[in-house]
């Protein structure tokens, strides 16, 4: 099948060469032409284990092409999706969809042929209707189909996610017709196992917002348990398992740890509350998960600042800045609020991520970027487990560094308790007794 994916972000990229590794024709379009040069030659803009070797065996078979001629590549293919960015707007609570509405009509001038028009990019209920309404302006209704086929794609994990998923949901108001032809694009993921779901339009852009709301709301829920725990004397993975293996809950996102972030779950659940509003609902439960979510770097801060006592001219040390493992993204990272706030109580940071240095940090004076774990571990006070990259999950800390007065501040509870039971070094961590 000849398919078009407009938007080389996360998910269009994935998405688009995981698709021509099925055996398709892929054009992957692009409007930052160094970015398509840069593709071109395998060099991929996003950190994703796996995906340059991917990218790199399609585009030499010549299954997937590169471009930034819209046009042709649009007018090439059966199947069209529209995976650009739709950030959170100027408001901060709902989702920018001009990039979506520019690209629907480059679509309306180039319908040569009968096409599926796909929303990859998670939306708003109700953008589908308004891309049709575009697209009808200038052209008969049976010349496309405008469907909603949204991604559940994890960062870190997004080509086994592609390959296996739990389900594909297509949303269209035109099932006859489009479901015949989806069930071939999808086939080689349903014969794996993925349940197939049709279902109308706009249900399908709502599954999206529903389901990050709901898994944000998991991990809210068991942030606010660690709190209970750490003031009780319980540690939170007891209450997590407890609570876990009951299968009407189950075990996922039921880890304690930061402030939730990434692309996905804080710009979802604030776009999902607007749209509810402007339906004159309030979604009191999501709504509550956003604010306990916001204050979650602030409780952290001060539990960071009563384990140093006088926090002036103190070495914080970060191992990881980026939101979750296996990814470069700091979109809402945790990092981004907590490093900041200890600078303004006079720390010095110094941090090390397997995926480099953050500009993030550039403006700060006394946050610095090392090369390796280890040194930050040499030269800290305090050291911060951040986040969960293998690499921090079993260093020998007395090895490592011979300041016997270390204090670590574990957030992701990658140790436990008992392995410095005999050091010297103070371990803290997340939902568990909290002594200072």
């Amino acid at each position: 099948m000849n398919i078009c994916f407009i938007g080389t972000g996360y998910v269009g990229l994935v998405s688009g060469v995981l698709f021509s590794d099925l055996g398709n024709n892929v054009y992957c379009v692009d409007k930052d032409s160094e970015k398509i040069k840069n593709l071109e030659q395998g060099i991929i803009p996003i950190y994703e284990p796996g995906l340059e070797e991917i990218v790199i065996r399609n585009f030499e078979a010549g299954r997937v092409k590169f471009t930034s001629d819209i046009n042709q590549a649009i007018r090439s293919s059966d199947v069209v999706f529209i995976a650009v960015g739709t950030p959170s707007s100027k408001d901060g609570s709902s989702a920018d969809l001009t990039g979506v509405f520019n690209v629907a009509n480059i679509i309306s001038k180039n319908l040569n042929s009968y096409k599926i028009i796909i929303t990859k990019s998670t939306v708003p209920l109700g953008t589908g209707d308004k891309i049709e309404a575009i697209l009808l302006k200038s052209n008969n209704r049976k010349k496309f189909d405008v469907v909603s086929n949204p991604e559940f794609l994890r960062e870190g994990e997004a080509i086994r996610d592609f390959r296996y998923p739990d389900r594909v949901v297509i949303g269209t108001n035109n099932s006859k017709k489009v479901t015949p032809i989806m069930e071939k694009l999808y086939a080689p993921i349903i014969n794996k196992g993925a349940k197939f779901l049709i279902v109308k339009r706009r249900a399908a852009e709502l599954i999206k917002y529903a389901a990050n709301a709901f898994l944000a709301t998991k991990i809210t829920f068991i942030n606010e348990i660690a709190n209970l725990c750490e003031q009780t004397g319980i540690n939170v993975e007891d209450i997590a398992l407890g609570i876990g293996t009951d299968t009407r809950i189950g075990s996922r996102f039921l880890r304690a740890g930061p402030a939730y972030g990434g692309s996905c779950f804080p710009k979802d659940t604030k776009a999902l509350t607007r749209t509810a509003s402007n339906h004159k609902v309030h979604l009191q439960l999501v709504n509550a998960v956003i604010k306990s979510n916001e204050s979650r770097s602030s409780l952290i801060t001060s539990k960071i600042i009563k384990i140093l006592k006088k926090p002036k001219k103190k070495i914080v040390g970060f191992l990881g800045v980026t939101f979750k493992a296996n990814t470069d993204d700091m979109r809402d990272s945790s990092s981004l609020k907590i490093i900041p706030a200890l600078i303004k109580k006079g720390c010095v940071v110094n941090y090390y991520d397997p995926t480099g240095n953050k500009t993030n940090f550039d403006a700060y004076k006394s946050v610095h970027f090392y090369k390796n774990a280890n040194e930050v571990i040499k030269n800290s006070d305090l050291l911060v487990i951040h986040t969960e990259w293998d690499e921090f999950k079993n260093m020998n800390f007395d090895k490592i560094t011979k300041n016997k007065n270390l204090k670590i501040f574990d957030l992701r509870n990658l140790y436990e308790d008992k392995y410095f039971s005999n050091k010297k070094i103070k371990y803290y961590s997340i939902g568990r007794p909290f002594n200072v």
